[in-house]
């Protein structure tokens, strides 16, 4: 063997040697988690609590980049077009779930721009109301509505989100006519609300169910098939009387496509881990962790696309 050729030899086991090395190193800085919402909503707060806890799995810190905007869909394109790395990832919601069908032509692909990591959460809503308004229980407010139609408002985080959705399955079963108000995120929303600016909403628990608690905010039911275990004197819709507003929303982290194996099988692993830890956390919230694989949580986005399609157009939702 000539020397030249014991210097290509050596060349080809050094970089043979490095991407192992290389890959073991990650994360050797500090990682991104874009939260395409307002700070103060339910994605906010989950987001945060994953980003402390994930950062001392992964060992290094997770920093939480609020990207509002464009329903979502701001947060998500920055995201979708990062460096594949595991440097940048997305705290994704069911939103990008209905915004496949809500948005008409997105910048992004939700199944090929993305590669799944883990679910973090699912959480139903609960139906709240400002204190002033006259009404404790689910009978009483749609009393309040046929009697002044049009007047009651309820708030969203936005067009097309699974509030509003929410809240166009309640006005389709109730026969109902609510005046909806969008917001740009569930935080300025649920701000507004407890003013007493808007009426109503339906928040999700790990936003909203703190402001209950407080008094600040009348809960009048949750939209799960069963009652929370730690409210459960508050019924559910179908209790209630309102049937087909089953709502709960699930939570997730998405990296972009083409991140390495390695960096999404670590983050799916510290997240399981990090779900243990947070489940007494989540259950004062009305949040319950859910655990998969990044396989089966592929899965579970392409049939939650196909689940709300039918639904946006059944409410006619639209963007404003």
């Amino acid at each position: 063997m000539t020397w030249k050729s014991n210097q290509i030899a050596l060349v080809v086991l050094a970089s043979t040697l490095a991407a192992p090395i290389a890959a073991q190193q990650y994360p050797s800085k500090p990682v991104r988690l874009i939260v395409p919402f307002a700070p103060g909503g339910s994605t906010d707060v989950l987001g945060r609590l994953v980003a402390a806890r994930l950062g001392r799995g992964i060992g290094q810190n997770v920093i939480v980049e609020n990207r509002a905007g464009g329903g979502t869909n701001i947060g998500a394109e920055l995201v979708a077009r990062s460096t594949p790395d595991g440097y940048t990832l997305l705290m994704t919601s069911t939103t990008q779930a209905i915004n496949v069908t809500l948005y008409p032509k997105l910048t992004y692909d939700l199944v090929k721009d993305f590669s799944p990591i883990a679910p973090v959460a699912t959480s139903p809503s609960l139906l709240v109301v400002h204190p002033s308004v006259p009404a404790r229980s689910v009978k009483e407010l749609i009393a309040l509505a046929k009697a002044r139609p049009g007047e009651l408002t309820y708030a969203s985080s936005g067009s097309g989100s699974t509030a509003h959705l929410a809240g166009e399955l309640f006005k389709m079963s109730a026969g109902i006519d609510l005046l909806h108000i969008p917001y740009k995120g569930a935080g300025p929303a649920q701000s507004d609300l407890v003013g007493g600016h808007v009426h109503s909403m339906f928040g999700f628990t790990a936003g909203v169910l703190p402001h209950v608690k407080s008094g600040k905010l009348r809960a009048l039911a949750v939209t799960s098939e069963k009652r929370l275990p730690d409210m459960p004197a508050l019924p559910t819709m179908q209790e209630a009387g309102v049937k087909g507003c089953e709502v709960s929303v699930w939570y997730g982290l998405l990296a972009p496509a083409g991140t390495p194996r390695d960096a999404i099988d670590l983050l799916n692993a510290e997240t399981a881990r990090t779900l243990k830890e947070l489940a007494p956390q989540y259950a004062d919230l009305g949040a319950y962790p859910l655990y998969a694989s990044p396989a089966d949580f592929a899965k579970f986005l392409q049939s939650e696309i196909r689940k709300w399609g039918p639904v946006v157009k059944r409410a006619g939702a639209k963007v404003d």
